[in-house]
């Protein structure tokens, strides 16, 4: 079998860090009985399939037959990388050939389209990881207030989120998180993710709210002493598909507590948040928020299938997240897999469905395929994602 080489340009649309499998099909006619030639060209449809719902493209394919790998077959050179390329089934229909492949997607250098929509994410409540830190001033409630800001912030100033805050009750993430039981986080998140109906989800951590050992203000000894207090918050987010975290960074901050030893502060008031330690949180939150804009802009934006009908399917994006009609989305199922220790990875396995919206509500969309074929394998909670 002959070596292909081309060169092939995508634009990526991922800030993920880690590779997902994506199966999808491609079909091709037999043309002068160079079945050769149309496996190749399948080959290559169903590559692209998989990289427009995946945001990536292709640095090299290698081919297997039934799962045994045999040789290379296509080479392609472009700015993200495919970790493997299989080719796990192929069928002859008359002069149809159709072939099903699955690809091991790591996107790298990132590009996107900033006009991309709005994605859904989840807020929860943080936690404040030593309460006793809290005392001093009474703040214990700001870790609901931060939470709050941040997604005001993030509906008001943000372009690629819609922010939901769930900050009522505390959960298990720290606990979790603490005794690396990351299979059990994914659970939580994917949990979290479908009851509330958003793609991401945000757990946080304020780490350090102590003071500083030394006064700030030594020089000035007829004045009360003003000490410097810490604010440390971690930050992570999660994929609300698969549970895979997606964005994690620390920030430390500190500034003068200006308020008396024994007063109680209430971390809502604008007393607060007009005071040195309060601007200083609030500059740290200006800072999260683009560092979140910057790293989910490119993450693809994925509805879930709520209703199937015929040749119809409605989707949980609508107006609030940019969906116009006439907009034309891929539809895929959802296929992750667990090994035999436990461990789960992601996987998505794209159909050859297409469809185009044919009216929108502020949060869902309705769809259609252009010729009215069926949508029979196409089932609630698969997804729809733009392409």
């Amino acid at each position: 079998m002959r070596l292909l080489l081309i060169t092939i340009s995508f634009v990526l649309a991922s800030f993920s860090a880690y590779s997902q499998w994506y199966e999808a099909q491609g079909k091709a006619y037999i043309t002068n009985g160079d079945s050769e030639a149309a496996r190749v060209t399948a080959m290559e449809n169903a590559l692209k399939r998989a990289l427009l719902v995946a945001g990536a493209s292709v640095s090299s394919v290698q081919q297997v037959i039934n799962g045994v790998l045999t040789q290379d077959l296509i080479s392609i050179r472009a700015s993200g990388t495919v970790n493997s390329f299989e080719l796990i089934e192929e069928t002859h229909i008359g002069n149809m050939l159709s072939v099903k492949v699955r690809a091991d997607i790591f996107p790298q250098e990132k590009q996107c389209f900033s006009e991309d929509y709005r994605k859904s994410i989840l807020l929860t409540r943080s936690n404040i990881l030593y309460r006793e830190q809290a005392n001093i001033g009474g703040i214990y409630n700001l870790d609901s207030e931060v939470m709050r800001k941040i997604g005001a912030k993030i509906n008001d100033q943000g372009h690629y989120l819609d922010a939901k805050l769930t900050i009522k009750n505390k959960n298990s993430f720290t606990r979790l998180n603490e005794s690396m039981q990351h299979e059990k986080i994914k659970s939580l998140v994917m949990s979290l993710s479908d009851h509330t109906d958003t793609q991401f989800v945000m757990f946080s951590e304020i780490q350090d709210i102590s003071f500083t050992e030394r006064t700030n203000n030594r020089m000035k000894f007829w004045q009360s002493d003003t000490f410097d207090r810490h604010f440390n918050f971690n930050l992570y987010i999660y994929d609300g598909d698969n549970g895979e975290l997606v964005f994690d960074k620390q920030y430390q901050q500190s500034a003068p507590w200006t308020f008396k030893k024994r007063e109680t502060v209430d971390t809502r008031s604008n007393t607060f948040w007009q005071s040195e330690y309060g601007n200083a949180i609030n500059h740290t939150l200006d800072t999260m928020l683009t560092d979140i804009d910057e790293n989910m802009m490119c993450q693809p934006t994925r509805g879930k299938i709520v209703q199937v009908s015929g040749d119809t399917v409605m989707f949980n994006l609508g107006k609030k997240h940019g969906v116009k009609v006439g907009d034309e989305f891929s539809l895929m199922h959802i296929h992750n897999f667990t090994t035999d220790s436990g461990k789960t990875y992601a996987g998505y396995n794209v159909s050859e469905f297409k469809v185009k919206v044919t009216s929108t509500t502020r949060e869902s969309s309705t769809a259609q395929t252009s010729n009215n074929e069926l949508l029979g394998n196409i089932q609630v909670n698969d997804i729809a994602v733009r392409y």
